[in-house]
C-alpha cells in the first residue's frame, strides 16, 4: 500500500544559498570567472561564479554558453562603459537580492540592468523609481494645498475688515444726517460759538 506524498520545503534555503555563495565570492573561493570593468580610465577586476551570473543575467548566460574554450582556470569577460561602483552594486544585488545605492544612482543601476539583461534588478529599479516619483508628486500636492490654505486665511481678515468698515460708515450716516434741520428748535441758537470772540457791551454814553 502506497503512502501519500508529502512536500518538504524550506523557506530559508534560498536565502542561505545566496548568503553562502556571497561569502564564497568575497573570499575568492570556487570562482571561475573574472570580470574586468573599465570606464573613463578607471579599471577594476571582479571574481565571481559563472553559475550565479548566468542564472541572473542573460548577457552573461549567452557569453558563457557560447564560449568555445577557456583561457585558463578562469574565464575573462571585459565590460566597457560600465562604472566600477555600478558593477560592484550589481554583483552585490545578484548575490544577495538587495543593495543600497544613492537616489541619483538608481537610473544608472537601471541602465546597467538593461545592459546586462538582469530582469530582477530592472524590475526593482523600476518599482523604486515609481515610488520616488509618487513621493515627489505627493510632496508637491501637499505644498500646493498648504499654499492655498495660507492664501485663503490671508484673504478672510481683509474681507472682514471691509465689511466692518462698511457697517461703520452706514451707522455714521444714520447718526449724522446731511440735511439741515428745519424746525426752529433744531436750529442753532444765538449762542456765541467758542471759536468767535465775545464782543464787549457798548459803553454807556
Amino acid at each position: 500500500m502506497e503512502s501519500n506524498a508529502v512536500l518538504l520545503e524550506s523557506k530559508s534555503s534560498p536565502i542561505n544559498l545566496l548568503n553562502e555563495m556571497h561569502q564564497l565570492r568575497l573570499l575568492g573561493h570556487l570562482c571561475d570567472v573574472t570580470v574586468s570593468v573599465e570606464y573613463q580610465g578607471v579599471r577594476a577586476e571582479f571574481v565571481a561564479h559563472k553559475a550565479v551570473l548566468a542564472a541572473t543575467s542573460k548577457f552573461f548566460k549567452e557569453v558563457f554558453l557560447n564560449e568555445k574554450g577557456m583561457d585558463g582556470p578562469r574565464t575573462n569577460v571585459f565590460l566597457n562603459e560600465v562604472q566600477v561602483a555600478d558593477f560592484a552594486s550589481f554583483l552585490e544585488f545578484v548575490y544577495t537580492a538587495k543593495v543600497e545605492v544613492e537616489e541619483d544612482r538608481v537610473q544608472r543601476m537601471l541602465e546597467i540592468a538593461e545592459k546586462l539583461k538582469c530582469l530582477d534588478l530592472s524590475e526593482t529599479c523600476f518599482q523604486l523609481k515609481k515610488q520616488m516619483l509618487e513621493s515627489v508628486l505627493l510632496e508637491l500636492q501637499n505644498f500646493s494645498e498648504s499654499q492655498n490654505s495660507e492664501e485663503e486665511s490671508s484673504t478672510q481678515p481683509s474681507i472682514l475688515l471691509e465689511s466692518k468698515a462698511a457697517a461703520v460708515a452706514e451707522t455714521d450716516q444714520a447718526d449724522c444726517p446731511l440735511d439741515p434741520p428745519d424746525s426752529p428748535a433744531d436750529r442753532p441758537s444765538n449762542r456765541v460759538s467758542p471759536e468767535m470772540p465775545a464782543t464787549k457791551p457798548k459803553e454807556k454814553m
